[in-house]
Order: structure tokens, then sequence, then C-alpha cells
């Protein structure tokens, strides 16, 4: 009886952290935007891939920089397609996309 409850309860647990798990890789930027405990930065991305139509919109995928030079995977959506090797500083709070801008290479961070 007791390995029956102990069985009941270790499922249960499993079955909480999967949903918990799903529910943010679904929700991830949403939860993300409103996080206080999340901050925003910068990242600064040289576009490299082409665009996936997102309902009349351009999204983009790439991997940028931050000012202190760590690698970041950005995520961001245009009204117009930008041709590669546009440089966009991308405002951005984990998974989440506050805004971007189109910037010149010199305003671009280097790497040290």
């Amino acid at each position: 009886m007791m390995k029956k409850k102990i069985i009941i309860s270790c499922l249960a647990v499993i079955v909480t952290i999967v949903t918990i798990a799903s529910l943010y890789l679904l929700f991830r930027e949403t939860i993300d935007r409103f996080n206080p405990l999340m901050e925003q930065e910068y990242v600064y991305v040289e576009v490299q891939e082409e665009p996936e139509d997102d309902d009349g919109r351009y999204r983009y995928r790439e991997q940028g920089v931050t000012e202190n030079g760590e690698t970041k995977r950005v995520v961001f959506t245009t009204s117009t397609t930008l041709d590669q090797g546009t440089f966009v500083r991308v405002l951005a709070k984990g998974s989440y996309t506050e805004e971007y801008e189109l910037i010149e290479e010199g305003n671009m961070p280097r790497n040290e």
C-alpha cells in the first residue's frame, strides 16, 4: 500500500514538472516579457539568415552578441525584409524582443 502511494506521488511530480516545462516552452516569450527578475539587454546582430513568413511580417532568428561580448540568440520580426549583412541592435528581455533598430557597423561592440 505504501509503495503504491510513493509511485503515485512520483508520477504526480513528474507530470507536474513536464506540464510546467511544456507551458514555459509554449509561452516563453510572454513569460520573459513580464518576468520582473529578467533584465533587458541590447544584442547586436548582423543579419545572416533568411526570414520566416510570420503572418505578413518577417521573423528573424539570429545569433548576436551583447555589450559584454556574450553570444545570444534573438528572435525579432520586421515589416520589411532586411538584406543580409544589415546590422541591427535588438532590445531583448530573455526571448522577448521589445524593439530593434538598424545601426551602422561602427556601432557594433568590438570583440577584445
